[in-house]
């Protein structure tokens, strides 16, 4: 497994939805190991010191992603 790592979170935690088991799907702006903010998407236990897996994206990823999902009928 992968060594110890380090994260900060940038900005404040911008819900996306709750889970019955007291997880949250969170959208945040997190710093990985001391490098810059990155979009992050992903579970977080109520008091964020467990987390799930999730996705990381850049600042234009996550403009790309937004046209994406702007095209879509929802």
């Amino acid at each position: 497994m992968a060594d110890e790592f380090s994260f900060e979170f940038a900005d404040e935690h911008k819900l996306i939805s709750k889970s019955t088991n007291g997880w949250n799907l969170e959208l945040n702006k997190i710093s990985w190991n001391g490098r810059a903010p990155k979009y992050d998407i992903r579970s977080w236990s109520e008091d964020h010191k467990k987390m799930g897996k999730g996705v990381t994206l850049t600042d234009n990823d996550l403009k790309n992603l937004k046209e994406l999902l702007n095209q879509l009928d929802l």
